[in-house]
């Protein structure tokens, strides 16, 4: 079976990626930089290579929640991105499309539909994304992690599975023995680009920072900014002892951010639900930043849902200054004891087998494909 897997949510598609039976053929599609004009390397793209599954690059443009220097040219690069997509499935001639949201997925769902290719798509989010309600109506089957999504998508093709990203997390879940250490540590993430806010946050703060906690803080690396540089030249400004507290990394590896949390006594993070959802998974607090341009206010909800189940404070990244950073973290690690998870995770845990359920509908579609195919040769 030929698989095309595209889409924005890394996450899932790496769990289903890593339980497809042997004989299955990947390619995946996606994008090759991590932002719009800048030069640095996608997690996505450098993860896939990795792991040594082919790669297609795919420049198309998006809907931009913000009018910035990029939102025309990236418009105009729509009718690219459909060109390329016709261009990568015509080629690679997939049985089936299995798509993760996000913007890149949009314009190879269009060109499997043109050609007559299953499509199924995933939706990690507690709602739906822009992505996924685009490509729905098209869609073979539409699998969803959360019942609250279900009401955004026919109810005829519309299928429970769960987050397939869950069993991962449990899998890599270990028993760990914390670092002896008199100072608590935080983890500072910024999801898979970094963010660019919450480095300026933490440089306004770091001396403060390091005197009272050790700091591991993933920056990203976009280009345009030049965050993780000018965080390594700041923390070369410090005194010694307060340099060997601060340990600036570009990317955390996927597969190593459950241990990074898990040694953490407090994160401090943006509210992407796979983020959302291993903090559930591990009971650790956190101190969420919502992206204030995600959409339809969803890392606002997904911060709020776990701060329903006791486990996290969420604030606006616009009403935060430098000392006000600190003062939040300062006050969460002061009063950690209270931060404890005390609802009940069933909706999570009952989805173990997600990836796999995922592959069956997947084989499903394909089989049907093919069976109609060879109706109408005969």
């Amino acid at each position: 079976m030929k698989i095309l897997i595209t889409g924005g949510h890394l996450t899932p598609a790496l769990s289903v990626i890593e339980q497809l039976p042997r004989d299955a053929h990947v390619l995946y599609v996606g994008r090759k930089y991590a932002l719009e004009g800048d030069k640095a390397f996608s997690l996505e793209y450098q993860t896939i290579l990795n792991m040594h599954i082919p790669f297609a690059e795919l420049k198309t443009g998006r809907l931009q929640r913000k009018l910035t220097i990029h939102t025309i040219p990236s418009l105009l690069r729509l009718p690219l991105g459909l060109a390329q997509a016709m261009k990568i499935v015509s080629s690679y001639k997939p049985d089936v499309i299995l798509s993760f949201g996000g913007y890149v997925s949009v314009p190879v769902a269009f060109a499997a539909k043109l050609k007559g290719i299953p499509i199924v798509i995933h939706e990690q989010t507690l709602e739906a994304g822009l992505a996924n309600r685009v490509i729905a109506p098209f869609a073979s089957k539409i699998c969803i992690s959360w019942q609250t999504s279900a009401k955004f998508f026919p109810k005829n093709k519309t299928i429970l599975t769960g987050n397939p990203a869950v069993a991962t997390i449990l899998d890599h879940i270990k028993p760990t023995k914390k670092q002896a250490s008199i100072l608590p540590k935080i983890v500072i993430v910024g999801g898979s680009l970094g963010s660019h806010a919450i480095n300026l946050l933490v440089e306004g703060a770091l001396e403060k920072l390091t005197t009272e906690f050790h700091i591991l803080h993933q920056t990203g690396d976009a280009k345009q900014f030049g965050d993780f540089d000018r965080l390594v030249a700041k923390k070369n400004t410090l005194e010694k002892k307060l340099q060997d507290r601060y340990l600036p990394i570009k990317f955390i590896d996927p597969k190593d951010i459950i241990s990074a949390f898990q040694q953490a006594d407090l994160v401090v993070t943006r509210a992407g639900i796979n983020t959302i959802t291993t903090l559930l998974l591990l009971n650790k607090p956190a101190f969420v930043i919502p992206l204030p341009v995600s959409q339809n206010n969803e890392q606002r909800k997904n911060g709020l849902f776990l701060k329903e189940h006791g486990l996290g404070e969420v604030v606006s990244q616009d009403s935060l200054t430098a000392e006000k950073f600190f003062n939040y973290i300062h006050a969460m690690i002061k009063n950690k004891d209270k931060y404890i998870n005390t609802k009940e995770l069933s909706e999570l845990l009952i989805h173990k087998k997600s990836a796999q359920k995922i592959i069956d509908i997947v084989s499903y579609e394909q089989k049907q494909a093919s069976q109609k195919k060879t109706s109408k040769d005969n």
